[in-house]
C-alpha cells in the first residue's frame, strides 16, 4: 500500500505540473476588437423533444446583442412533444423550422440532424454556424465574443463549455468532477495550441467557420459519431486553429437531478471515448483506482496499520488531489468541503465506464431521446 500511495502521489504531481495547467479551470477570456464588418451567422440548433426548454435557447439566440445579419435554423428531429409548436410561439421571421427527414442509415440524430440545418442555412451563405444545443441557453453578449475572437485570431472553430445543471445532490457530487475529468483528458492549453494535435470542443456552444467546415469534410465526414462535438474538432483543426474555454455565459437548462440520469448520460459515450478497447478500458480502470482510490484508503491504512509512511503518501496525494480539485468546485459555487468528494466521484465514473463497456459487449448500443445509437458505432 505504501508503494502504491507513493505511485498516486508522483502521478498528482506529474498531473498538476506537467499537463499545462487544465486543473486551473480559468474562465477568464479576453477581449477582442471587434471586426470592421460584422459577419453573417446562422444559428442551427436541432432538437429532439425538447418542448421544455426549446422556447429559453431559440429567445436567448433571437436576443443576441449582435450586430451582423443573425438568423436562426431549428431542425425539429421528430419530436412527439410539441417542441416545433412551441418554438413557433415566437414568431421571429429570423427563424426556420425545418420538419427533420427520416434518419438515414450510417447517421445519428444529431449530426442528421445538423446537417439538414446547415444544408438550409447554406442558401443565404452565411460565414459562420453556430452550433448549439436546444437545452443551452445564452447571455446577449455571446455571440459577439465568438465572432470577435473567431475574426480577430483567424479561429476557424470557438467553443465555449457551457456551465451545467449543479443544483441537486448528486449533481454536486459529479458534475464539477465531469467538467475536471473533461479538462484533464483535453487540457484546453493544448486544445488551443496549433502546434498541438489535442483537439476538442463543447457541443453547446460551437462557432465554426462555414468555408473551413466545408474544407474539413462537412457535417457528412462525423456522421456516425457519438461523441460527435470532439469529431467535429478533430476535423477543423485540420484546417485551421480551434479555440476552447469555460464560460459562465451559456448555461445548460438539463437538469440531472437523480443518479440514474448522470448514469445514462456517461454511459452512452464512455465506451466510445476508449475506442471500445478492452486494453484501453482495463488501463482507465486501473489507472482511476490508482488516482482517485488509493490515497483516502492509503490514509484508512495508514492510521488503522499504524503505517506513517502510507499515511504520509496517500495524505500528500490526497491534498494534492483536492487543491487541483478546487478551481472546479468554485466555478460550481460550492463549499470548499466538496473537494474531498472527488474519490467518490471517481469510483462512480469507473463503475460507469465499466456500465459503457458492458452496454457495448451485451449489444444494447446507448440509449438517448428515444433512439439507441449502434453498439458498434464509434466517432471518427
Amino acid at each position: 500500500m505504501a508503494v502504491l500511495a507513493f505511485l498516486s502521489f508522483a502521478v498528482w504531481l506529474f498531473l498538476v505540473f506537467g499537463r499545462r495547467g487544465f486543473w486551473q479551470a480559468e474562465r477568464r477570456q479576453s477581449a477582442f476588437l471587434p471586426p470592421a464588418v460584422w459577419p453573417a451567422v446562422a444559428a442551427i440548433v436541432p432538437a429532439r423533444n425538447e418542448a421544455a426548454t426549446i422556447k429559453a435557447c431559440l429567445g436567448s439566440i433571437l436576443a443576441q446583442d449582435y450586430p451582423g445579419p443573425l438568423q436562426a435554423v431549428l431542425i425539429d428531429d421528430q419530436s412527439q412533444d410539441g417542441t416545433a409548436d412551441r418554438a413557433r410561439e415566437l414568431a421571429d421571421p429570423r427563424l426556420t423550422i425545418l420538419d427533420g427527414q427520416p434518419l438515414p442509415e450510417g447517421w445519428t440524430g444529431k449530426m442528421w440532424a445538423v446537417a439538414q440545418g446547415v444544408r438550409q442555412a447554406a442558401t443565404d451563405r452565411p460565414a459562420y454556424l453556430w452550433l448549439t444545443d436546444a437545452d443551452i441557453e445564452h447571455q446577449p453578449t455571446v455571440l459577439a465574443r465568438l465572432v470577435s475572437q473567431a475574426e480577430a485570431e483567424r479561429r476557424v472553430l470557438v467553443s465555449r463549455l457551457a456551465k451545467l445543471h449543479c443544483r441537486s445532490g448528486w449533481e454536486k457530487l459529479l458534475v464539477p468532477a465531469f467538467v475536471f475529468y473533461f479538462q484533464k483528458l483535453y487540457p484546453f492549453a493544448a486544445v488551443n495550441d496549433p502546434n498541438s494535435r489535442v483537439a476538442a470542443a463543447a457541443g453547446g456552444c460551437m462557432l465554426v467557420n462555414a468555408e473551413a467546415l466545408a474544407q474539413a469534410g462537412g457535417i457528412e465526414s462525423i456522421r456516425s459519431a457519438v461523441i460527435d462535438d470532439c469529431a467535429l474538432a478533430r476535423r477543423m483543426k485540420t484546417v485551421g486553429p480551434i479555440h476552447l474555454a469555460l464560460t459562465e455565459q451559456t448555461h445548460s437548462l438539463r437538469a440531472y437531478p437523480r443518479l440514474t440520469d448522470l448514469w445514462l448520460m456517461v454511459a452512452r459515450t464512455a465506451f466510445v471515448q476508449l475506442r471500445h478497447s478492452l486494453v484501453l478500458l482495463i488501463g482507465t480502470l486501473l489507472g482511476m483506482v490508482l488516482v482517485y482510490l488509493v490515497p483516502p484508503a492509503a490514509v484508512l491504512h495508514g492510521i488503522l496499520a499504524n503505517h506513517p509512511i502510507t499515511l504520509m503518501f496517500g495524505g500528500a496525494a490526497w491534498i494534492v488531489m483536492s487543491v487541483a480539485y478546487r478551481p472546479s468546485v468554485a466555478l460550481y459555487r460550492l463549499g470548499i468541503p466538496w473537494v474531498l468528494t472527488l474519490p467518490l466521484a471517481g469510483m462512480l465514473y469507473a463503475l460507469m465506464t465499466l456500465d459503457s463497456a458492458r452496454r457495448h459487449w451485451q449489444g444494447k448500443g446507448a440509449p438517448w431521446k428515444g433512439r439507441t445509437h449502434a453498439a458498434g458505432g464509434v466517432a471518427p
